[in-house]
């Protein structure tokens, strides 16, 4: 699945502010170890649940450049990544005592760097698992959903 066909765009967010659009773009941080997907989860920073990096857009960086940018910052990861959409799921964000829901567009980043420090270390815990234990621990269905099937061998990489 693709958002769009071409090159990926930079997203102009001068007119609006970020947090009423409630998009968000999530990476799917993994590796191959012994033949076998893992897949790195991380910890929310409020109720210590098991997700993905994720975050709001940022201005004048691609989709999947803002879910690369959150693996960083909230996991300490970078690697290969791809424009190309695995799927999207839904949930309800907690923002200045407002439920916001929100849509998050979910990348494939094949890890090839972990940081012992990263930006957000003290306020999370990350954890590789395998990709149906990633599929078990997190809440939301359609998550579930794209973790359980994911195929590292279609995700194109493009960084």
């Amino acid at each position: 699945m693709t958002i769009a066909k071409g090159k990926p765009r930079p997203i102009r967010l001068s007119l609006s502010d970020k947090r009423s659009v409630r998009t968000q773009f999530g990476a799917l941080p993994y590796r191959l170890k012994d033949g076998k997907v893992e897949i790195l989860l991380i910890t929310t920073r409020g109720s210590g649940r098991w997700i993905l990096p994720k975050g709001w857009p940022m201005d004048g960086e691609t989709p999947a450049g803002s879910a690369a940018t959150e693996a960083f910052e909230e996991a300490g990861v970078e690697g290969k990544l791809s424009h190309d959409v695995l799927g999207f799921y839904s949930y309800s964000k907690s923002h200045e005592g407002e439920r916001l829901p929100c849509v998050v567009a979910v990348f494939p980043l094949k890890v090839k760097k972990q940081h012992k420090s990263f930006p957000e270390k003290g306020q999370r815990r990350r954890k590789w698992v395998s990709q149906k234990k990633a599929a078990q621990l997190v809440w939301e269905p359609e998550l579930r959903r794209i973790i359980r099937t994911f195929d590292p061998s279609g995700a194109k990489q493009a960084r």
